[in-house]
């Protein structure tokens, strides 16, 4: 515990003289440098804190957290293995479905994945009843053929509500002219944004009942099961189980399989600014070194006389300590202050400043994402603190280890 004495003297060092100004700029320097510092590492990972969640909805909201499906044919008798994970507690929902690679033609044409859902399950799964744009997921009727686009499809193929596309499936039939493949024509029922480009412009969803008659799979058959699990993270472990208590053998995938990388990408990048951004405390730090070095040099005859008087070598270090660490202190907590400020205000602050200089950040035709999400977490906030005091605490030892190895008779000789 530090003496009473260390602090005094610590803090009187803190104001100094006249003629030593300069020290005292080093020292604001020093302190407005680790709260710049903090301020923009909790501003910062707030903001793709934001954009991570921004991201994980608009994307995670077409595709499940994990699917499970036969890899011997179609999955008959599902309605009991739904019932079954929806007594799970790590199942928030199941739904079944059936998927498949297509060819749509209207006006133009593209490649799609085409999804077989049942509307009374399918938004207790996914975001796509809330995403609809035009047209409703109702509007998916068994035995009308009815075609639900992406935004971003609909315009590739240059169709509208109402309008009829041909949708062609990989697969062959025998017919009186040879071999050919599966196709029907659909209807424009219903369009959805995600506001995420693949799923936009590659997605497109029919009924499962259509979807199973195109294949010519058995009646009442589908192709897999979607399941919304409670923890992310644990999603292929939670299928893996699921599937292994069923009869036959499954094929088990999961979110990060589909789009993984680029969650892994956004997880690569915070860590690279986390660090670039933490050289801006860095410096700072280097200042409180500097800063403490010109200390000791003035303060030599000082630190002679408190040795004379007997003061021990750790006294004189705790002083030199209490001193940098006051810095490290202030400046962390106005960081703190004002990276919590900011990063709150972050959705105000920006279209003010952008009112003020007369641009966009984000255009609308551009981005998606028109404005600066933020999601300020308190772990966050925390590590950022305790680093910046980590910091400014070791840049302390040196200087005070110097101050303490002063020689009395060497500093007082020229006195």
């Amino acid at each position: 515990m530090m003496k009473p004495l260390s602090v005094f003297i610590g803090l009187r060092y803190l104001r100094a003289k006249k003629q030593n100004h300069f020290i005292s700029f080093i020292s604001l320097v020093s302190m407005l440098g680790i709260a710049l510092g903090v301020t923009t590492l909790i501003t910062v990972i707030s903001v793709m804190n934001g954009f991570e969640i921004e991201l994980r909805s608009r994307i995670l909201g077409a595709i499940s957290d994990a699917t499970i499906q036969p890899l011997d044919g179609p999955l008959e008798h599902w309605r009991g293995i739904i019932r079954r994970m929806d007594s799970r507690d790590d199942v928030i929902a199941a739904a079944p479905y059936i998927e498949v690679g297509a060819w749509l033609q209207a006006n133009g044409s593209s490649g799609a994945l085409v999804r077989g859902v049942d509307p009374a399950y399918e938004p207790s799964v996914s975001d796509i009843a809330t995403s609809m744009v035009d047209g409703s997921l109702d509007d998916l009727r068994s035995g009308e053929y009815g075609i639900v686009l992406g935004v971003g499809l609909a315009g590739r193929l240059r169709v509208g509500l109402g309008d009829k596309v041909t949708l062609i499936a990989p697969r062959l039939r025998a017919s009186p002219f040879g071999a050919t493949p599966l196709m029907r024509r659909f209807t424009v029922v219903g369009m959805f944004e995600f506001g995420e480009y693949e799923n936009d412009t590659s997605l497109a969803m029919v009924h499962i009942e259509d979807a199973a008659r195109l294949l010519r799979m058995p009646e009442g058959s589908i192709g897999g099961i979607r399941l919304k699990l409670k923890d992310l993270d644990s999603a292929w472990w939670v299928a893996r189980e699921i599937s292994q208590q069923l009869e036959g053998v499954f094929r088990v995938r999961d979110w990060s399989q589909e789009r993984g990388n680029l969650f892994r990408a956004v997880k690569t990048e915070k860590t690279v600014m986390w660090v670039i951004l933490s050289l801006i405390v860095a410096v700072a730090a280097f200042n409180i070194i500097s800063m403490l070095v010109m200390v000791v040099t003035d303060k030599q005859s000082d630190i002679a006389i408190l040795k004379t008087m007997g003061a021990r070598a750790g006294t004189i270090m705790r002083v030199f300590v209490v001193q940098g660490s006051l810095i490290g202190i202030i400046g962390t907590l106005l960081g703190v202050v004002g990276g919590i400020l900011l990063a709150e205000n972050i959705a105000t602050v920006v279209p003010f400043l952008e009112r003020i200089f007369g641009f966009s950040l984000f255009p609308e035709d551009i981005y998606y994402i028109t404005e600066l999400p933020s999601d300020l977490r308190s772990a966050n906030v925390t590590g950022f603190a305790l680093m910046s005091l980590g910091m400014s605490f070791l840049s302390t030892l040196y200087p005070a280890w110097r101050a303490s190895r002063t020689h009395p008779a060497e500093a007082l000789r020229y006195e």
